[in-house]
C-alpha cells in the first residue's frame, strides 16, 4: 500500500459520521518538540489551554453533530518528557469532548496491541501512520481492507476498557515529579 502525505487525510476528521479513534504508541513526536509550547513545558512552564485551536474546534462541532473522538495514549514507566506533555495537555482536548486515556506499555504490550500509531474512522477505514526513527510522520497508509479494519477494532476494543482517563494518571505523574 502506498503511502500518502498526512495532509492528504485530513477531511477524513471532518467527515466521519460516527467515531474516529486513536492509538498512540510513540515515546515522543517531532511535531511537539519543535513547538513552542513544548519548550516551555521542558521549562516548567504548563502549557496553557488552547480552546479555540482548529483541532478543538473540529472536536466541539463533531460532537454538536453526535460524533465523537477518542484515543489510548501508551506510556512507559515512567513516562518520557513527550508522553508528560501530552498529558499535560490533553485538558484542552477533553474539554472540547475528546475521551483521552492512558495505557502503559507493559500491558499493551501484555494484550498484543500493536506498536504502531493508527487512526480508525467509523470502524471502516484506518489511517496507519508510517513514524521514522526521528518520530517525524513520513507518510500514512489508508486502507479499507476488511482484515486490516478489523485488527485495529480489536487493538480498539483491547485498549479502550483497560486505559484509564488522562487526567487521572497525569494527576499522579505531576504528583510524582
Amino acid at each position: 500500500m502506498p503511502l500518502v502525505p498526512f495532509e492528504e487525510i485530513t477531511h477524513l476528521f471532518a467527515e466521519f459520521q460516527h467515531a474516529a479513534f486513536r492509538l498512540e504508541t510513540r515515546r515522543g513526536y517531532t511535531t511537539d518538540r519543535e513547538g513552542e509550547r513544548y519548550k516551555a513545558f521542558m521549562r516548567g512552564i504548563d502549557p496553557p489551554p488552547v480552546p479555540d485551536n482548529p483541532w478543538n474546534t473540529n472536536v466541539r462541532e463533531k460532537a454538536a453533530q453526535g460524533a465523537h473522538f477518542s484515543r489510548v495514549r501508551i506510556v512507559d514507566d515512567p513516562p518520557t518528557d513527550g508522553q508528560r506533555f501530552l498529558m499535560a495537555t490533553a485538558a484542552s482536548n477533553v474539554a472540547a469532548g475528546e475521551d483521552i486515556r492512558v495505557l502503559s506499555r507493559f500491558v499493551a504490550e501484555s494484550v498484543g496491541l500493536p506498536d504502531y500509531d493508527f487512526w480508525l474512522f467509523d470502524s471502516h477505514t484506518l489511517v496507519r501512520m508510517h513514524i521514522d526513527d526521528t518520530d517525524t510522520t513520513v507518510g500514512v497508509e489508508v486502507t479499507e481492507d476488511p482484515a486490516a479494519v478489523l485488527a485495529a477494532c480489536r487493538a480498539r476494543d483491547t485498549a479502550w476498557p483497560l486505559a484509564t482517563p488522562s487526567a487521572a494518571v497525569w494527576a499522579q505523574v505531576r504528583s510524582s515529579v
